[in-house]
């Protein structure tokens, strides 16, 4: 294939299959590390905490590093991003799998931050925000994102599955092979589609400084914080919660392989809310979603069946919050530089994962319980309602008059 072919733009359905199959590796593998924390504190003979750390430090870098990424991505296409973030994580999984104390964990951590961050939302859906027209952008973000969920359903019982048969020492290599096939689905998202509009001539620069005066921008970047405080405290510390409470260990894999196959619909259905609603309020509703589903897991008595119910519920509400975000990025700047924009709300998300991955370990070790941050993820989910609600949805002053 010549160079001129492979950076030549695909059209729309190859953009999302190819970003979409990217995801869906990328965040599945992601989302098995909360099965990780039991065995692997154990063998090690580490605390709960230790762990938390190298999946927080994971979780920042990604964010630290995805305005970078995503502004490498906006200007050059996606697919370089995307081989160099297959190759750091395969090799991320490797150190973990050789980890032998709290420095390689926390070294694995951050070869998985840097390489998710050229694998996941950040640098992919600019490109599909940049191949679908304006009318159709927020349904392909929401078939990107439900694509990709479909990851986190199937690789948590594969996950289950390799563990108890080849030790989480092997099954890690395994994910790690899984991990270098991203790369040849760099191909259909390395087109460089621009904008029609005008737009396309404002600088990074221009753009950054225009982001960072806006209000809505810093509120939908705040609430995006505490979407990242739920989602890896969830995914983190579930599978131990449940362990404490003397479930077997397939409920937790079940739970969190069900919130994957709810959250292909949930995506779905938030890319097409997108289009019926202001995204703003379709992100209010959500939030307070959540938090009713976290008082569930304080309230209710917890069976299998009723852990099972909450688990599909909050994969309704789980990232859905993507498109949308993403969308409104897009809604209110245009998407000549969607991906840089998007990794800068994406930076504030995973320093709320951070918080969320490293807080759980802290306050469990500190008082044998995960009860307040359960109460903390609910208070948030009010506080990022309360944030997304004032936002106006109107594209700038600059759009307005490229439209006019």
């Amino acid at each position: 294939m010549r160079r001129s072919e492979f950076f030549a733009p695909k059209p729309l359905w190859i953009v999302i299959l190819a970003a979409g199959a990217a995801i869906a590796v990328g965040m599945g593998i992601r989302q098995t590390f909360g099965l990780y924390l039991d065995p692997i504190s154990r063998e090690l003979g580490l605390g709960r905490e230790t762990f938390a750390l190298a999946m927080g430090l994971q979780n920042l870098l990604w964010g630290f590093t995805a305005p970078f990424a995503g502004a490498i991505a906006d200007k050059y296409g996606a697919g370089r991003v995307v081989i160099c973030g297959a190759v750091v994580y395969a090799l991320g999984l490797i150190v973990m799998a050789n980890a032998g104390g709290e420095g390689e964990l926390v070294v694995s951590g951050l070869l998985l931050g840097l390489g998710i961050s050229g694998t996941g939302f950040t640098t992919v859906l600019g490109a599909v925000g940049r191949a679908a027209t304006p009318e159709r952008r927020s349904v392909a973000l929401g078939i990107t994102s439900a694509t990709g969920s479909f990851g986190q359903f199937a690789a948590l019982p594969f996950a289950h599955v390799i563990i108890g048969s080849m030790g989480w020492v092997g099954s890690l290599y395994a994910l790690a092979l899984a991990a270098a096939f991203i790369a040849p689905l760099a191909w259909g998202v390395a087109g460089k589609h621009r904008p029609q509009s005008a737009g396309a001539e404002q600088t990074l620069r221009e753009a950054f400084h225009e982001a960072m005066v806006h209000k809505g921008f810093l509120l939908l970047t705040a609430g995006f914080l505490i979407c990242g405080f739920q989602v890896v405290f969830v995914a983190t510390h579930l599978p131990a919660f449940l362990a404490d409470r003397n479930f077997e260990p397939w409920v937790a894999t079940w739970a969190l392989a069900l919130i994957g196959l709810a959250n292909v619909i949930g995506s779905y259905l938030c890319g097409l809310a997108g289009r019926i609603m202001e995204q703003r309020i379709a992100l209010t509703w959500l939030y307070l979603g959540r938090s009713a589903v976290f008082v569930g897991f304080l309230y209710l008595p917890l069976t299998e069946f009723s852990v099972l119910a909450l688990s599909f519920a909050l994969g309704l509400l789980w990232l859905g919050t993507v498109p949308l975000t993403s969308g409104l990025v897009a809604t209110l700047f245009g998407p000549r530089w969607m991906s840089m924009l998007f990794g800068f709300v994406f930076f504030s998300h995973q320093i709320g994962s951070f918080l969320g991955a490293w807080l759980g370990g802290y306050f469990y070790d500190l008082y044998q319980s995960y009860e307040i941050m359960w109460w903390l993820s609910v208070a948030l989910g009010i506080v990022a309602a309360l944030f997304h609600w004032p936002i106006r949805e109107a594209p700038v002053a600059r759009l307005q008059a490229e439209t006019a």
